[in-house]
């Protein structure tokens, strides 16, 4: 991991970024030192915390303030929830979380960094890498972040001594082995390295953390990867058209191609692409549009179109952040949306709030999923309770768990119960339960 980095100016776009680290860090700080800075804030939002500042201790302005928006945050000095802020320079666009240290907001910080593509781990020059900082580190990662800003912050409390500086950076580069980052040092207080390289580090030779945000290269292109088309509506305004709506989640459509409709498996070609302005030659993700197909093919909310390779199954593997005060438990049903589609699901462990774990999930319906690394969208999904409807957990698939395995020690009832699930209909389970009793118990 080398300290600084080179700027790109071709580099434009849109850019998520969530911060992360231990409580105290100066993440809120930074946030409000970068907006007010980079003249990303309106004047009436100064005046209001600068007159709430003079009941505060963090100087002329409390930088924080532009971010801990909710009445217990200000009071107790800490952010609770995740604040979204959205601002722009001459080069580039910007969606920022500013996600909650504390351990107990495991969940908030969870969803915070779900849709980031660049994380900025903060630490306080004083204490060094605690053991929150490498825990936000590692969900990060989980949640497929690559990119990241090690923001060693307060140097200017260590008079900003560069073995310090050193020491850290050496510490997170072991934790964020196979990542693209970059170490900064900085005072989010002070401003140093914030939005302009600071005098006080004459020995740092890499960019400000403004500068290199601008120019940071993302991978963010969705079009390169296979096609997937959740279907969220049926669209029939009469006999003569019958659509297919949704957002494209991933992927490149254009009229003429072939697509399989999951689960069903049958094949067929996009004849329209039907938008708002009138028929596209093409389309691609994150577009919502209607495909009609031609040919008729019995297709339902929750179905998907795709091309080329797609795993379908009712077993796999995935890391579960648990945000339900009732525990996961493996005796529970619980609802799981993935995509447009709805199924019940059982889950393998037991989880308490803001806890994080591996399981291995199955479903009472076959899913069409890829790897979480490979696709967030196909490869992530929530688990609701049926009692109360609230989303109580959300996953990241990992990989396929193939039914013949996970199936070779089952007992009788074990198994009367996986065919039960596999049935395409309530007839069909009667039947496929009706001969397997009959198989056992003739043995």
């Amino acid at each position: 991991m080398a300290p600084g980095g080179g700027l790109d100016p071709s580099s434009s776009g849109l850019l998520r970024i969530c911060t992360a680290g231990s409580v105290d860090d100066g993440k809120s700080t930074l946030i409000g030192r970068l907006l007010h800075d980079s003249q990303a804030i309106y004047e009436d939002q100064i005046r209001s915390v600068e007159a709430a500042s003079k009941s505060r201790t963090a100087g002329p302005i409390d930088f924080s303030l532009f971010t801990d928006g909710l009445k217990a945050e200000r009071e107790q000095g800490i952010t609770i929830d995740v604040a979204y802020r959205y601002f722009a320079t001459a080069r580039r666009k910007f969606i920022l979380a500013d996600t909650p240290g504390h351990e107990q907001y495991t969940r908030n910080m969870a969803t915070g960094a779900s849709t980031a593509e660049l994380a900025i781990l903060l630490v306080d020059a004083r204490h060094g890498v605690r053991e929150q900082s490498r825990r936000h580190a590692r969900i990060a990662r989980l949640l497929g972040i690559t990119h990241f800003v090690v923001a060693i912050n307060k140097m200017d409390l260590v008079d900003f001594d560069r073995a310090v500086f050193d020491g850290i950076a050496a510490e997170f580069a072991r934790i964020l082995d196979g990542a693209s980052a970059v170490t900064i040092p900085m005072s989010a207080l002070m401003g140093d390295n914030v939005i302009t390289r600071s005098q006080r580090t004459p020995w740092y030779e890499g960019v400000s953390l403004l500068e290199h945000l601008e120019a940071v290269d993302v991978d963010t292109d969705v079009t390169g990867k296979a096609f997937r088309f959740p279907v969220q509506m049926v669209l029939r305004p009469h006999h003569e058209f019958r659509g297919f709506a949704g957002q494209i989640q991933s992927g490149v459509i254009r009229a003429g191609d072939q697509v399989t409709v999951w689960p069903g498996g049958r094949s067929t070609a996009v004849s329209r692409i039907v938008s708002w302005e009138g028929d596209l030659p093409s389309a691609f993700a994150p577009m919502s549009v209607t495909l009609v197909l031609e040919d008729e093919i019995d297709i339902s909310r929750g179905d998907m179109l795709v091309a080329g390779p797609v795993q379908v199954g009712q077993r796999f593997t995935a890391d579960i952040v648990w945000m339900d005060e009732r525990p996961l438990e493996s005796t529970r049903v619980y609802l799981l949306k993935h995509t447009s589609r709805i199924v019940t699901a059982e889950v393998d462990r037991r989880l308490e709030l803001n806890e994080i774990g591996p399981a291995a999930v199955r479903t009472s319906r076959p899913l069409i999923f890829d790897a979480y690394r490979e696709n967030r969208a196909t490869g992530s999904f929530v688990l609701i309770d049926p009692a109360t409807n609230f989303t109580a957990g959300a996953g990241m698939i990992g990989a396929f768990e193939a039914e013949a395995a996970a199936a070779g020690h089952e007992g009788a009832a074990e198994r009367l119960a996986r065919l039960a699930r596999r049935a395409g209909s309530d007839r069909e389970a009667v039947d496929a339960v009706r001969v397997a009793l009959e198989e056992i118990l003739g043995k």
